[in-house]
């Protein structure tokens, strides 16, 4: 099994490392917010991290599950200053993070792992609205 599933397993390691470092970016953004929408943006991404958390932790289990090891080191991510390049940082990474997943789920119906597939398409639902609410909050910004 571990052998058809090994690129599945390779995806999802992917996706963990992303799922990582998003929770690191999310911690770190929240702590070096400065501004006059610190307080808002600070309760913000802490309270994406939540998500990114339980992302994290159903691709660990499956990725043993499928016979495989999870990756422990995060993905490099950007270290911006300012508010606004911080919610470009994060929509950028929710974006390209919705369309691995997607390719990642296609790859899962492929091999036949369909509650794979199933689970990554609620988690992309998830990370899309995560986008879409970011793309919101950079709406004020826009003149700048």
């Amino acid at each position: 099994m571990t052998g058809s599933m090994q690129p599945l397993i390779d995806a999802l390691n992917e996706d963990l490392a992303f799922e990582y470092a998003a929770i690191i970016q999310y911690i770190t953004f929240a702590a070096m917010v400065k501004g006059i929408h610190r307080r808002e943006l600070h309760e913000f991404f802490l309270a994406e991290i939540l998500d990114e958390v339980e992302h994290a932790k159903y691709l660990a289990e499956k990725i043993v599950a499928l016979g495989g090891e999870p990756v422990t080191t995060p993905k490099p991510f950007p270290i911006v200053s300012s508010p606004k390049e911080m919610l470009e940082a994060i929509y950028e990474a929710e974006k390209t993070t919705v369309e691995r997943y997607t390719e990642h789920a296609r790859l899962a119906e492929q091999l036949g792992a369909k509650d794979v597939q199933v689970k990554l398409e609620d988690i992309i639902v998830e990370e899309a609205n995560h986008r879409d609410e970011v793309a919101k909050i950079l709406w004020m910004y826009q003149g700048d």
